[in-house]
């Protein structure tokens, strides 16, 4: 019984009338989240990318750079510091950043709710 099912609501997902729908929600999605984005956007290396997967579309909130940004904007994070080796002297410098308000910019692109689960810290 339970493959039956798995099949038939897999047919369902895949259904062309099923995907031009998912396809134009996410689209609006993504719209929304560009426009909250661009209204706080310091630096613009963040983006919002639109992906598909094998049924499904995913709005992205997503960070290239790979420093976590993309986290601490959605969710913020507790203020703290790390350590950098400073070009000129060579020796390892703490240097602080502060605490950031998560944006939600995804949770309130979609229309969901925010659930803050604590901030996210970075190591």
């Amino acid at each position: 019984m339970a493959k039956v099912y798995l099949k038939t609501n897999e047919v369902v997902a895949k259904h062309a009338d099923v995907q031009d729908e998912l396809e134009r929600r996410t689209f609006e999605v993504g719209v929304r989240a560009e426009q909250l984005l661009i209204e706080h956007r310091q630096d613009g290396h963040v983006e919002i990318d639109i992906e598909h997967g094998d049924i499904d579309y995913y709005v992205v909130l997503s960070d290239e750079r790979g420093q976590k940004a993309a986290l601490s904007i959605e969710y913020g994070r507790e203020a703290g510091e790390y350590e950098v080796r400073d070009p000129e002297t060579g020796e390892m410098v703490t240097v602080p950043y502060g605490a950031m308000e998560g944006l939600f910019i995804l949770a309130r692109a979609s229309h969901l709710p925010k659930k803050k689960k604590g901030k996210v810290k970075l190591d």
